[in-house]
């Protein structure tokens, strides 16, 4: 069964280089140890005023991009701490990939972990989407982690990079954990033959 079935939708324009994972999800959120209500602070310096109520220019707020489950970011996404709070908020927003030109290791490894797919394209495409999400904010994108790629109405399609063992992963549904327990009567065997 594939856990991660190909899926359509709008993008979230956020063309901002170098977001770090307390701009993600601010420090004075990170005090819970589940994951529940992290969406509603997704981005919160930048989406609420100090009162509370929304800054309606920023993207999130704006009606077209509230269901959108790709985020389209500017490069280095996600630097900064090691917080896995960032992909929960995330994750708790809706988002289910996110675009850019590079991530941050840690980030890259706690989203993945968290079922968000990290999209690396290059520059070139990277520019392409921009303009395009620019161009038509109602563009919706397809992304399949199965054939590796993303295509939009017209069939232009972008392929993308990911390692085997976290497509694996990601289409099985399960973390290294998981993986690893597929393999637990040939590691008894194994245990039992060198013991």
């Amino acid at each position: 069964m594939n856990h991660y079935p190909p899926f359509t939708s709008r993008v979230v324009p956020l063309l901002v280089n170098d977001i770090d994972t307390d701009q993600i999800i601010p420090a004075r959120f990170l005090k819970v140890i589940d994951k529940s209500g992290l969406g509603a602070n997704l981005f919160s310096d930048w989406r609420y005023a100090p009162d509370g109520s929304p800054k309606p220019d920023f993207v999130l707020n704006q009606p077209q991009y509230r269901s959108a489950a790709i985020l389209l970011a500017g490069n280095n996404f996600g630097c900064g701490s090691s917080r896995e709070h960032a992909a929960w908020a995330l994750v708790g927003n809706g988002i289910r990939a996110v675009i850019s030109t590079s991530f941050a290791d840690i980030f890259k490894n706690n989203a993945l972990k968290n079922g968000i797919l990290p999209i690396v394209v290059s520059a070139t495409d990277h520019l392409v989407l921009s303009a395009l999400v620019r161009d038509e904010s109602t563009l919706e994108l397809t992304i399949d982690l199965q054939s590796q790629t993303i295509r939009w109405p017209g069939g232009t399609t972008i392929q993308f990079p990911i390692d085997g063992f976290s497509k694996t992963c990601l289409l099985e549904g399960t973390d290294e954990l998981g993986y690893l327990l597929r393999f637990e009567i040939q590691i008894a065997e194994y245990e039992a033959g060198h013991g």
